[in-house]
């Protein structure tokens, strides 16, 4: 058993690695390690798809460092499978200034052994931001293993082309106080409530890799979260009662959940979001991400159909002024708007950004 457990760490070690090297210095070279060639392609494409950004944007990759967990693991004689969360960090550098995004990702893989080693046969990833798998670890069984304090090692890579040294900088504005469950309810009703929109940002910073154990945890999260971070700010909720209708979060009431198709479905969401009102939460429709300001929307339709799939909030921005966006599902922290480095995302990929009223 020891000597199969090694073989497994050493296998993970070598992919986790070559995740973190894949594009930092413009090669690909890195993804041949990768086996699964279905895995590998989808790797391939994220990193076509950020070199076609950074030199767009002209971003200059400076620092990738990913921390690997391993959530479950069970192996029988010749094969295996576990689960792992990646958290990868990265910094960019743009004009001088540098600033850092995080994600985070779970991924099964399988091994088979084959001549005495282990090597990696497939690799699912369990989550995307295109639909949310059901992600479940069964601990039955004696081939069953589990260990929340496994991890490996976080291995930092630094790109030694980069022109200045890395330096952490927030490019958003300053934290406050967010309006919570124990206001009256005569604040959210009347009119001219300022949306303050580092409050939001600071609900987003707070819970975007946690969740807020006030709210019933969705499988897939994204638009409950964004919602959260609005209602945060100060937009005040349309209770109608009707899932259909309004603008609305009850919670869980004789076992079941209670919310608006708005608060908790990306489409939905976008759809509310759209419609003109006098009164409430209300945005309006951008035609460019660099009209957008902390506290916004941007939506998200991968296959072009006209029915979104994501959202998230605006938390900060670069130095050109494009947004990073904080998200659920793939907690994400201040990852740049265009998603191009989504497993979801395709050539035929849609935006739609909401600048929300400053007062409602």
């Amino acid at each position: 058993m020891p000597d199969r457990e090694n073989g497994w760490q050493q296998v993970l070690v070598d992919y986790v690695n070559a995740v973190n090297e894949d594009g930092l210095n413009s090669r690909t070279e890195p993804l041949r390690r990768v086996h699964d060639p279905a895995h590998r392609a989808r790797l391939a494409r994220r990193f076509e798809a950020l070199s076609s950004r950074e030199r767009d944007e002209s971003m200059k990759p400076v620092r990738s460092e990913i921390r690997a967990r391993l959530l479950r693991k069970s192996e029988r004689k010749n094969d295996g499978e576990c689960d792992l969360q990646l958290h990868l960090i990265r910094s960019y550098e743009q004009d001088g200034v540098s600033w850092q995004e995080e994600r985070v990702e779970l991924e099964r893989i399988h091994f088979v052994r084959t001549g005495g080693k282990w090597r990696i046969d497939r690799i699912d990833p369990l989550v995307t931001e295109r639909s949310a798998e059901a992600w479940t670890i069964d601990e039955s069984g004696p081939e069953a293993w589990w260990d929340p304090k496994a991890s490996i090692p976080s291995i930092p890579y630094i790109n030694p082309t980069a022109a200045t040294k890395f330096k952490s900088k927030v490019l958003a504005g300053p934290s406050a106080g967010a309006i919570g469950w124990g206001d009256s309810w005569s604040d959210w009703t009347r009119r001219g409530i300022p949306y303050r929109r580092e409050s939001a940002v600071a609900y987003a910073e707070k819970w975007w890799n946690e969740l807020n154990p006030a709210y019933v945890d969705m499988e897939v999260n994204c638009t409950n979260y964004v919602s959260q971070c609005i209602f945060a700010g100060g937009a005040p909720m349309n209770y109608t009662g009707k899932r259909e209708s309004g603008w609305w979060y009850k919670g869980r009431t004789n076992g079941q959940e209670l919310w608006s198709y708005s608060w908790a479905v990306a489409n939905g969401l976008q759809h509310y979001l759209r419609q003109p009102r006098s009164a409430g939460l209300r945005a309006e429709a951008m035609d460019s991400p660099l009209d957008l300001m902390l506290g916004d929307v941007i939506c998200y339709d991968w296959d072009g159909s006209g029915r979104f799939q994501h959202n998230t909030i605006v938390t900060a921005f670069t130095p050109d002024g494009m947004p990073l966006v904080n998200a659920n599902t793939v907690s994400s922290r201040r990852r740049y708007w265009d998603y191009r480095d989504s497993y979801a995302w395709t050539e035929r990929t849609r935006y739609r950004f909401y600048h929300i009223a400053d007062e409602f």
